[in-house]
């Protein structure tokens, strides 16, 4: 409060010299502008002296006649506002005069507060107390807070060294002597050191000169910022939720911001002090000093000499006791006395004013007014929109600058939801123009990120797949202009990565026709993971097809008890003998070294075995590599499909945009629909027509009875028969109808196209489809119309206005 104290009257300071330099100057205008009593002939004005005195009066300030302050309500229509909004009842008016004289009182013995916030007017300008704007709500669960700062665990990975066993000082020894003897001497470096020096100051000065304008441009952003110091800090009034310990089993008092939903606790620094405090029981003042904001606040409402509270009544929280004090107040008479006081001079608080909230689904959907939301930051715009919004699913969007103005971008998130494609992040960096695509689990090529330039087949890009949606166990792929890497995860064959080396295409072709001319490839690097059931010597490691030098590299696994692995080469030729037969395999074409060599693989058969096998492997690897190739440019261009219709998932739920769903529903209202017309056609008179014939009022004879009979069962008659006529007509007319056309046909069939033809059929499909349905119905109809003759003959027997007059007819 002394903060706020100073404030005011540093505020007021300034306005008595602001008024007083107003005053002198209005003073100084006067003396210049009173007219000075002289003759005609004593005073002549020069040119001078009305320059002189033009000048005088141009640097007379006059200060702007500042007009009411307009202030623009929202337009409320209050005409379909209940009366309470309108009027207060005597409780009310009762508590608007306790919160009158309470607020009297409070202003005499605290004069350097600011004036409570007591009874604002609502929207239909009537004052209402605040604690009647608040309406309770039982909330059916006592967990329905956020909690900020939860705790995060994090396991340290430790490195385990190994203790060396008996046999490493040995294989020690021999790595150290096999180094010294047949160790490849480097070449000899040729570069000068003075010149790398050199490159490696400039380089530190040119880092140093750039750390130093980023400081200078940082330190003098700040100077611009304290420059403009916020003239209204410390002043401003905001209501915040206070949640107190003790209920619900809330460890801690916090709060809430209406605004955001988020959570706060009271020892942080965004709050300077606290006014006071209601709920819809009570209201409280807050009577501690502010001067630490409110890491110091004790929040014990019940303490009177810490919130001084308006209304006298049971409900207010009860004071925090000692033992001590909680055994000296448990003398029965002075409670009973306490009881009988409080009583007295209790108030109740009336029931809230305000109407239950009613949010429908479309505007709780809606989150923001219109749908969309822009909140501006330091050297960042953060962008909302509500789902179903935007045609393409935006529903959030970060965009970061460079400099505070928020000229030039530097990089743009944008998050989607419901996405067909599954898209849910993009990425998007300007300064290097690299795109970064999240997608979610659901992509129809098991996509998970693709990281691009551009969009152009056979760039820069990387491709991250879910390897439990794919059979191949991709997880990922890398591409340049020359080369493609992809790694497996839990293959069968174990194999675990695949490099795959390009070369320049023949002639130049459009990139559109890579599929049809894909680029020479002229190496295949492949790696396998260790197969547990195969020995080390026979289990593959590594193998390179080097297709330009029709050369096959073999690198197996290294034992555990190794240094070093075997190796093998093929070399595949395609010479002649002397005979001029073909060489089909020689010693000359296998290159090996064998860590323990074995007899059967210096076997020309085993070499031509092994050799037959890897070229089978080429084959399959390359045909592999092709498909990926493939593989990517349908990526490609599925992206581009999707980005260009970015069609949205609506849930089966979601009634009000499913479209299948909503004619669904409209399809089983329209036959309930017309089921109840059924029902009530079923339920008409079918004598109303026949007895409106007869004088009203006039009591039915026998043969009036008869006569009814029969006409009733005359005209059912007739409308059976003309029902029957009117399904054999349209039966007559779709026959002949079909016979011309196949007349049609059989004069016009050579000359017919392939079109022609499918039309004609599907029209003979068609009306033989509504031919046969027209021989069902008039079948039936035959069938049930003696049925439905006598069911009616029955009916009027038994009706109970010719009952009597029939029997003897029965």
């Amino acid at each position: 409060m002394e903060v706020l104290k100073e404030k005011v009257e540093e505020e007021e300071e300034a306005e008595r010299e602001e008024a007083a330099e107003r005053a002198e100057r209005a003073e100084r205008a006067e003396k210049l502008m009173r007219p000075v009593e002289v003759r005609k002939e004593e005073v002549t004005l020069t040119p001078e002296m009305l320059r002189d005195l033009e000048k005088q009066l141009s640097e007379i300030e006059t200060p702007a006649s500042v007009g009411p302050l307009v202030v623009t309500k929202d337009t409320i229509d209050i005409s379909n506002l209940p009366l309470s909004y309108k009027t207060n009842t005597p409780q009310e008016k009762h508590l608007l005069q306790v919160a009158e004289n309470f607020s009297r009182q409070y202003s005499h013995l605290c004069p350097d507060r600011v004036p409570l916030f007591l009874h604002p007017l609502n929207e239909c300008e009537v004052p209402k107390f605040v604690s009647t704007t608040i309406r309770p709500t039982l909330l059916p669960y006592p967990d329905l807070y956020n909690w900020d700062g939860c705790a995060q665990f994090v396991s340290d990975f430790l490195t385990m060294v190994l203790l060396p066993d008996p046999l490493r000082p040995l294989v020690k020894r021999q790595e150290r002597l096999l180094s010294k003897k047949y160790t490849v001497k480097p070449p000899r470096d040729l570069s000068s050191k003075f010149e790398q020096e050199q490159e490696m100051k400039r380089q530190q000065e040119m880092r140093a000169k750039e750390e130093k304008r980023r400081q200078e441009e940082e330190e003098r952003l700040m100077e611009a910022e304290k420059a403009n110091p916020d003239p209204l800090h410390g002043l401003r009034v905001h209501s915040w939720v206070l949640v107190l310990s003790g209920k619900r089993e809330v460890p801690e008092t916090f709060f809430i911001d209406p605004f955001t939903a988020r959570s706060y606790n009271t020892q942080d620094d965004h709050f300077l002090g606290i006014e006071s405090l209601w709920n819809h029981k009570n209201y409280w003042i807050n009577m501690q000093d502010c001067w630490n904001c409110c890491k110091d606040l004790v929040f014990d409402l019940g303490d009177p000499v810490r919130w001084e509270f308006m209304l006298l009544g049971t409900d207010k929280p009860n004071l925090s006791l000692t033992e001590e004090d909680d055994n000296e107040m448990n003398d029965e008479d002075d409670v009973e006395n306490l009881g009988k006081e409080d009583e007295d001079k209790s108030f109740d608080m009336p029931h809230s004013w305000v109407e239950q909230i009613e949010i429908s689904p479309e505007a709780f959907e809606t989150r923001c007014p219109n749908g969309k939301k822009v909140i501006q930051y330091k050297r960042a715009k953060l962008e909302k929109w509500a789902p179903y919004l935007n045609s393409n699913g935006l529903m959030c969007r970060l965009t970061t600058y460079e400099d505070p103005e928020c000229t030039k971008t530097v990089e743009v998130k944008e998050w989607y939801q419901n996405r067909e494609d599954m898209l849910e992040l993009k990425h998007t960096n300007k300064t290097t123009g690299l795109i970064i695509d999240y997608f979610k689990p659901g992509h129809p090529q098991a996509l998970r990120v693709h990281s691009y330039k551009s969009m152009q087949p056979e760039m820069d890009r990387v491709m991250e797949f879910y390897e439990t949606a794919r059979v191949d166990g991709l997880i990922k792929r890398e591409e340049t202009p020359l080369t493609m890497t992809e790694y497996y995860q839990g293959r069968p064959d174990f194999l675990s990565y695949r490099h795959i080396n390009f070369g320049p295409r023949v002639k130049k072709v459009a990139l559109d026709s890579a599929e049809s001319n894909p680029r020479p490839m002229v190496k295949i690097t492949e790696r396998f993971l260790r197969n547990s059931a195969k020995p080390a010597d026979e289990d593959v490691a590594e193998r390179v097809f080097l297709i330009g030098e029709d050369r096959i590299q073999l690198r197996y696994h290294c034992r555990d008890d190794h240094i070093t692995a075997s190796k093998r080469e093929f070399l595949r030729r395609t010479e002649v003998d002397s005979k001029g037969n073909k060489i089909i395999m020689t010693p000359d074409m296998c290159v090996s070294f064998e860590v323990e060599p074995m007899e059967h693989t210096k076997k020309l058969l085993y070499q031509y075995q092994t050799m037959m096998h890897l070229k089978d492997e080429e084959k399959l690897s390359r045909h592999l590599a092709w498909e990926s190739e493939l593989e990517v440019l349908e990526i490609l261009k599925l992206r581009e499909e999707e980005e260009a219709a970015h069609t949205l998932s609506i849930s089966i739920h979601d009634t009000r945009r499913n479209e299948k769903s909503k004619e669904y529903r409209e399809t089983m209202e329209r036959v309930m629909h017309e089921e109840h017309l059924r029902q009530v056609e079923t339920q008409l008179d079918y004598l109303a027509p026949f007895l409106a014939q007869l004088p009203p009022g006039e009591k039915l004879t026998r043969w009036q009875a008869v006569r009814l009979k029969d006409e009733c069962l005359s005209d059912f008659k007739q409308r059976l028969i003309d029902k029957a006529n009117l399904i054999q007509a349209r039966f007559e007319k779709e026959t002949q109808e079909l016979q011309k056309k196949q007349q049609w046909y059989q004069e016009n069939q050579v000359t017919l196209t392939a079109e022609d033809e499918d039309l004609y059929l599907s029209y003979c499909s068609q009306a033989m489809f509504r031919i046969r349905i027209l021989e069902q119905r008039l079948n039936r109809h035959k069938e049930l119309a003696p049925l439905k003759y006598l069911a009616l003959e029955e009916k009027l027997y038994k009706d109970p206005r010719l009952v009597e007059l029939l029997k003897v007819f029965a």
